[in-house]
């Protein structure tokens, strides 16, 4: 039986399609990515040898927030701001806790060094223990399926909880920190991974956390097993005003070796 793992990234409730129900941080298109998942793995459920999904953990006071930054006249930075390296230099924007003014000067300075992104704020989103950070209902229902078919135990992948750094990838944070093991290198997960014949996929959004950890697994992968990589083209989608992220990514990652396919055609 071929050794088929679905890598699931970020399916929660904060990043729904509607914020009818208090999304934080909707995606268009999210809701059915979701409802196409979860059919997938009910249908599948028995050709699925191992399943990991991700979940986004954050808390208020977190550096992409409004509330870790305050400029001159007490005001935080509105949502989708961009912070750079020399804003907080100059004092254009300060952290709201003095005392972090180094370390937040050191952030964006590295973050600007690396290429990765520039710090953007968000919504408050994925507060652990409350409802946006729980995965989408539909989804955790064919994840409770599956390991009851399987008697397999899904393996959940937590990250973000470090309020000092942006946390896309499950792989890595954006800006490791030494003294927290949970933001440097999962070579753990790496390598389970490695022993996959395909690796399926799926999550929110295709622009942001599914671009960076697919890209941090294919850099610490081997060139050779990038083609295990399947990218669920049909469950997985762009946060708003990103899409050219999410477009440029996957083309990259075509060039290196990553397979496209979707929920009907994969074990068709």
């Amino acid at each position: 039986m071929k050794n088929v793992h679905l890598l699931i990234v970020d399916m929660q409730n904060d990043f729904c399609e509607t914020q009818a129900k208090g999304a934080q941080l909707s995606v268009a298109g999210a809701n059915g990515d979701a409802e196409r998942l979860a059919k997938f793995i009910g249908k599948n459920t028995k050709k699925i040898s191992d399943i990991h999904a991700t979940l986004d953990s954050h808390n208020t006071i977190h550096v992409a927030h409004p509330i870790f930054w305050i400029n001159s006249k007490g005001d935080h930075p509105g949502i989708f701001s961009l912070i750079s390296a020399d804003d907080v230099k100059n004092g254009v924007w300060m952290t709201t806790n003095p005392a972090w003014r180094q370390r937040g000067i050191d952030y964006v300075t590295t973050l600007a060094r690396n290429g990765r992104y520039p710090l953007c704020i968000w919504p408050p989103h994925c507060l652990i223990g409350r409802w946006g950070h729980s995965l989408f209902p539909c989804v955790g229902e064919a994840l409770t399926k599956w390991e009851n078919d399987n008697f397999g135990i899904v393996d959940f992948c937590v990250k973000g909880s470090n309020f000092f750094t942006e946390n896309y990838s499950v792989v890595k944070a954006d800006v490791p920190d030494p003294s927290d093991p949970s933001t440097m290198l999962n070579t753990e997960l790496i390598k389970v991974l490695q022993d996959a014949d395909d690796i399926l996929v799926s999550g929110e959004a295709l622009s942001h956390c599914v671009r960076n950890t697919v890209v941090d697994i294919a850099d610490n992968f081997g060139e050779e097993n990038i083609k295990k990589l399947v990218l669920l083209k049909d469950t997985s989608s762009s946060v708003g005003g990103f899409e050219k992220l999410g477009d440029d990514f996957v083309r990259d990652m075509v060039k290196r070796g990553m397979r496209i396919s979707s929920t009907t055609d994969y074990f068709a």
